[in-house]
Order: C-alpha cells, then sequence, then structure tokens
C-alpha cells in the first residue's frame, strides 16, 4: 500500500511539473551586451525588416519548424502561425529581400551560438535560460 501512495505521488509530482514547465514562457536572449528590445523591433527582427539594432549587426535565430517552442513565439510575439511564417519568407525569398533566420535545435545549442555570436537573438522557454545570455524580452 505504501508502495502504491508512494506512486500516485510520485506521478502528481510529475505532472505538476510538466504543467509549471508547459506554462513556463518564451522570453527573447541575446548576445550580453545587446540592449532590451521591445515587441516591434522582436517582430521586425523575425521578419527581416531590422537587420541592425544601436549600430550593432543582428542575427537571428530561430528553432525548427514543427516545434511547440516555435509555435509559441510565432503565437506570442508575431501574432503568426508556422504557415503564414513560412509563406511570408517563401514571397521574401522569391522577390529578393533576404533570407530567414538560421535554424538551431536544442535550447543549450541557441544559447551556446547566442552567447558566442555578437549581435545574436534568439527565443528559448523562460526556464532553460542560462547567466551566458542577456534576457532581452519577457512577454
Amino acid at each position: 500500500m505504501k508502495g502504491l501512495r508512494l506512486i500516485v505521488k510520485t506521478a502528481l509530482c510529475l505532472t505538476c511539473l510538466c504543467a509549471a514547465q508547459a506554462q513556463a514562457g518564451v522570453v527573447v536572449v541575446g548576445h550580453p551586451g545587446l540592449r532590451k528590445l521591445d515587441v516591434l523591433t522582436v517582430q521586425r527582427i523575425f521578419t527581416g525588416k531590422v537587420v541592425e539594432v544601436g549600430g550593432v549587426p543582428i542575427v537571428p535565430i530561430n528553432a525548427p519548424p514543427g516545434q511547440v517552442l516555435r509555435q509559441r513565439f510565432l503565437s506570442d510575439y508575431l501574432q503568426q502561425n508556422e504557415d503564414g511564417y513560412v509563406a511570408y519568407w517563401t514571397v521574401r525569398r522569391y522577390v529578393g529581400k533576404g533570407v530567414p533566420p538560421r535554424e538551431l535545435g536544442p535550447a543549450s545549442e541557441v544559447l551556446s551560438v547566442v552567447a558566442a555570436t555578437p549581435g545574436a537573438v534568439a527565443y528559448v522557454d523562460e526556464t532553460e535560460v542560462t547567466p551566458s545570455v542577456s534576457v532581452l524580452l519577457r512577454k
């Protein structure tokens, strides 16, 4: 009986932990030294309309298509869905107005590249932020 209670308590704790992580927000992070950003500037960076902030060339980094983090970012910050965003960049590339942001996988890779690349801007789940990067915008 004690073993069953322990299993149930463990399952409940894990469920609560997963729910708390799912509730965590998406934050925009950047190379240390970049100034804080507003939502409009973030939108313009990830749509290729802003390529420099405060004299620093910006290097935007996206999560790969289909990832929940990317979907949350697109919804929360750009007010777009995946299909609309991909279509936007398809047209923009076709007319010679740029290429979409570089795509990187796991948060550890994103954070490493952002920390090492002057002007890099990306987004991660707020639970994954490390001291090696600056939080530029939290919504």
